[in-house]
Parts: structure tokens; C-alpha cells; sequence
């Protein structure tokens, strides 16, 4: 079994107490290799580290950051199956045409991030007195603190950092303890475009004994974080104590309308791939579907054909839709949903069972209990609740049945009812005609409601990750 060290001030480095643990690959069970396990002295000096890296990265000319986030966009358009595409698939348990999906992604996230470091806009407004200007001005924060998500973690990991990058800022990143391996190469992508070597920092470890030290550290100015929402509110609750800025995407519950004109059994096939998409770990993933009482049965029956047509075989076959979910606890969780809603009387039109390993078959629970954590808790898994409804409004209580507001969408052909549904759905995005599953460079992905604080994605991550300063001056009457 191999070693990963980490990535401080430029330099590959075990921990300071010598610690490792093992990453496995959730598909077989198999040792993939050791990483350091960080404590306290590690993250300390990765902070300092990125503090002296941040003068280094902030003195550049926008055009000369611009030009190393392109070099990296460009390494892994040539490159990424290379770098990545093994790693993703063992570390991960992605299937391979996900896997492929997240280096494209990475490919478009740090190219937006590129063209972003020249739009840091300011503005000029006026002054009652003509003998003053007034300015604004952005600048970055500082010292970035990215804490990242196993369920996609290279595109995921490439936003969190590309866009804080580009507004100037330096980074530590401290990624799920369970894929470090795929955090660790894109440090590597970074140096080799060219970033000053301080600029990013990886620190591998566990949540309490890393992540805490991190997202406390006083030099951090922001912390961004995916995960849950369990710990993000933990997150959220030691930034606001220090006024440190913060950006969060937490968790999603989040709906799917079909509407009584959409086709049922092409809204089935939307429905599955919004939810069964690398085994529903994607927090955007539509796991409670409220269906129009006109085509409720017919839909049910297609989902459920889908649902058991789905090729669930190694992650490296084309034909496989998705793999293992990331670790025991983590199907646990998803079974014990699945149990729950049935003994409240939910009924199980299709799967519920372990497959094989840490596989679980596609999930169809029927009329669930709006009391039961399958509806209102993020299961995280290949699990789907659908409830008719009777007609539009009350599509749209059942959408809003809920603490999370990640993502929403809607099945209708007609544009009326579908933006007449996006307005009234508490959701950070809405997407009509689509699942609900959507990404794109540019968006403002967020959420509202136990979904999280801030956006991520274009011009409005860069602004998450600057601050605002008024610049006045007395500029005097001219000379005579």
C-alpha cells in the first residue's frame, strides 16, 4: 500500500506526529493507500503557510492568474482520465461515466474561474459635494478555508477552490477524510500550472481533529464548505462568533412536480436520472416526487420499469449506472429510512435491499408518511418518495413540505404553469422541464432553508469571496 503525503507551503509532507490512516475503495473493501492524519501543529502551519502564499498569489496581475487557472483548465482537458479518472472510480466508487462527467465539469469550472479574476467590478457613485469621489473597491479576504464533499470530489473540489483563487485569495483545503487521494491530485494539477507553491494547501485528517482546528483558526477570513447540514450549522455557529465570512451548501430534500399534462413515461426517465445519478449522493437529487392525481398510476408503474432496468455492474462498464455508497454508515442510514417509511405504512413498489456490498437496489417508496425521515430527511442514497396531489397548489404545498430548499423542478409542457410553480417553490433553483439535479459554471448554486448560506458558482462566488471597501477623497477645487 502506497503513501500520499499532503501539501504545505509547496512541499509533500507527512503529519507532524507521524499519524496516518488507510483510504479503501468502497466497490471492494480494498486498502488504496495511507495519507497523514493532520492535527493541530499541521493545520497551523498550513495557515501560515497560506497567509505568506496569499501576498504571493494577490500581488500577481489578474491577467497573470487568469492565465494559471487556464493552464490548469487545460492540463485536465488533456490530461484528466489520466490524473483522475482512476482515482475517482476507486476512491469515490463513481461509475465511470460519472466520473468522465466530473472531469468535464472541473475542465469548465476553472476556465469560468479564469475569465472571472478581470470581472472584480467596482463602482463610483456620486457625492453631494463636488469636491469628493467615492469608490468602491473589492479585494480579497485572505486566507480561504475549503472543507470538501466525498460525493463529487474533484468538481466539487475545483469550484470550492477556483472561484476563492480568482478573486485573489490563498487556500487550505482540508477534503473528506474518505477521498483525499482525488484532493491531493489536484493540488498537484495547481503547482504544475504554475501557482505559487504556498497558494494551496491540503491538510488530510479527520473532522475533529483537523477540520475543527481549521474552520477556528483565527487567520482563516472564510470558511466554504459542502457537507452536511448537521455540520455546517456547526460551522456556521463558530464563523458568526468570530464575524468570519462564510459560504455554505448543505443538505437537499429536493421535489419534483409532474404536472397532469407532462408525459408520464418520459417524466419517469427524468425522475430516475435525478435521483438515481450516482446513487442519489447529490445533495441537488429529487428524492420526493409529487405527482398530478391524472397520470399518478401510469407514472409509478414507468418509474418503478426504470428503476429495475437500471445495470448496476462494475463501475468501469459503460452501462453502469451507479456503485457502492461511500461507507457502511452510510447505507445503514439510507436502509433504516427505507424500513421506517414502510412501517409507517409507506408502500415499497421496488428495491430496499442491499444488491451486493455496499450496493443498494433502486428505491420506490410510495405515499410515505410526511413524518417520516424519508420525506423529510436527506437519505443520501437511491431512494425516491412519491405522493400524488391533487392539483397545482397543492403540488406545490408538498414541494414546500419542507426545512431544505436546495433545488426543485418541474414536468409540465406548459411554461405558465411551470413558472407559475417557480416562483411560489422555496428553492435556491428551479428547473422546469428537467430534474432537478443541474449544474452550470455560471449559476448561483445555493440553497435556502437548512440548504445552506451564500452561493457558489460565476461572478457570484467571486463576490462571496471578496470584500467591499469605500474609497472617498478630497480632490479640491482646481487652480485659478
Amino acid at each position: 500500500m502506497s503513501f500520499v503525503a499532503m501539501l504545505i507551503g509547496g512541499n509533500w509532507v507527512e503529519a507532524a506526529s507521524g499519524s496516518r490512516f488507510a483510504v479503501t475503495a468502497p466497490e471492494t473493501g480494498a486498502l488504496l493507500a495511507e495519507v497523514p492524519r493532520a492535527g493541530a501543529t499541521d493545520v497551523h502551519r498550513s495557515v501560515e503557510a497560506a497567509r505568506q502564499g496569499f501576498m504571493d498569489w494577490y500581488r500577481l496581475t489578474p491577467a497573470q492568474r487568469e492565465a494559471a487557472l487556464l493552464r490548469a483548465a487545460e492540463i485536465v482537458a488533456a490530461e484528466g482520465e489520466q490524473r483522475f479518472l482512476d482515482t475517482l472510480i476507486d476512491e469515490s466508487g463513481s461509475a465511470i461515466r460519472k466520473a468522465r462527467m466530473e472531469i468535464a465539469y472541473t475542465v469548465d469550472l476553472l476556465r469560468t474561474a479564469a475569465g472571472e479574476s478581470r470581472r472584480l467590478y467596482g463602482e463610483t457613485f456620486p457625492n453631494d459635494d463636488p469636491q469628493r469621489i467615492s469608490m468602491v473597491v473589492r479585494e480579497p479576504l485572505g486566507v480561504v478555508a475549503v472543507v470538501s464533499p466525498y460525493n463529487a470530489p474533484l468538481s466539487l473540489l475545483a469550484k470550492m477552490c477556483a472561484f476563492p483563487l480568482a478573486a485573489g485569495n490563498s487556500i487550505v483545503i482540508k477534503p473528506s477524510e474518505e477521498t483525499p487521494l482525488t484532493a491531493l491530485a489536484f493540488g498537484r494539477l495547481l503547482l504544475d500550472a504554475g501557482m505559487p507553491p504556498a497558494t494551496v494547501n491540503i491538510v488530510t485528517g479527520y473532522g475533529g481533529e483537523c477540520g475543527a482546528e481549521l474552520v477556528n483558526h483565527p487567520d482563516v477570513r472564510c470558511i466554504a464548505l459542502t457537507g452536511s447540514t448537521a455540520t455546517g450549522i456547526q460551522v456556521g455557529q463558530s464563523a458568526l462568533t468570530k464575524m468570519r465570512r462564510m459560504q455554505l451548501e448543505l443538505g437537499g430534500k429536493s421535489a419534483m412536480l409532474v404536472l397532469e399534462d407532462a408525459d408520464p413515461v418520459h417524466a419517469a426517465k427524468i425522475a430516475a436520472q435525478g435521483i438515481f445519478t450516482h446513487a442519489g449522493q447529490i445533495c441537488m437529487a429529487n428524492s420526493r416526487i409529487v405527482v398530478a392525481n391524472r397520470v399518478y398510476d401510469e407514472f409509478v408503474q414507468a418509474l418503478k420499469a426504470e428503476a429495475e432496468s437500471l445495470h448496476l455492474g462494475d463501475l468501469r462498464d459503460e452501462r453502469t449506472t451507479y456503485g457502492p455508497l461511500i461507507n457502511a454508515r452510510a447505507a445503514e442510514k439510507v436502509l433504516e429510512h427505507i424500513r421506517e417509511a414502510v412501517s409507517a405504512g409507506a408502500r415499497l413498489l421496488t428495491g430496499g435491499e442491499i444488491l451486493k456490498g455496499l450496493v443498494i437496489k433502486p428505491t420506490v417508496l410510495l405515499e410515505v408518511p410526511r413524518d417520516c425521515a424519508a420525506w423529510r430527511e436527506e437519505s443520501f442514497g437511491p431512494v425516491v418518495s412519491v405522493v400524488p396531489a391533487a392539483d397545482l397548489d397543492e403540488a406545490i404545498a408538498l414541494a414546500n413540505d419542507s426545512d431544505y430548499g436546495l433545488s426543485a423542478s418541474v414536468l409540465t409542457n406548459n411554461l405558465q404553469w411551470g413558472l407559475h410553480a417557480a416562483r411560489r417553490i422555496k428553492s435556491g433553483a428551479v428547473h422546469i422541464g428537467m430534474h432537478a439535479f443541474q449544474s452550470n459554471a455560471l449559476a448561483p448554486i445555493g440553497g435556502v432553508g437548512l440548504s445552506g448560506v451564500g452561493r457558489s458558482g460565476g461572478h457570484y462566488s467571486t463576490e462571496e469571496f471578496t470584500e467591499i471597501k469605500w474609497i472617498s477623497a478630497e480632490v479640491g477645487s482646481l487652480p485659478v
